[in-house]
C-alpha cells in the first residue's frame, strides 16, 4: 500500500516532538533509578518504594518545569499542521 509523502511527514514529525518531548522526563527518571540503585546496593537496602517514590517526584518536578518549553514546543507544532499545505 502507498503513502503519501506528506503523511509520512508528519508522521516522523509528530513522534520527533514527542520524542523531544519526553525525553528530557524520562531521563531524569533514569538518572535516579539509578543514583538510587546504586545506593540500595552499596547499602544492602531492597525495598521497591525506594526506588519508585524518588523516580515519581523527580520526573513530576521535571515536567513541572518544562511546561513552558513542552507548550511552546506544542503550540508551534499545531499551527505548523493547521498552516500545512501539501
Amino acid at each position: 500500500m502507498p503513502f503519501d509523502d506528506a503523511t509520512v511527514g508528519m508522521v516522523r514529525d509528530t513522534l520527533t516532538l514527542v520524542l523531544m518531548i519526553s525525553l528530557p522526563i524520562l531521563l531524569a527518571g533514569m538518572a535516579v533509578g539509578l543514583v538510587i540503585s546504586l545506593l540500595q546496593s552499596i547499602t544492602s537496602i531492597q525495598d521497591q518504594a525506594l526506588t519508585f517514590v524518588p523516580k515519581i517526584v523527580v520526573m513530576v518536578g521535571v515536567a513541572a518545569l518544562l511546561i513552558p518549553w513542552i507548550a511552546f514546543r506544542i503550540a508551534e507544532y499545531a499551527a505548523e499542521m493547521f498552516t500545512f499545505t501539501p
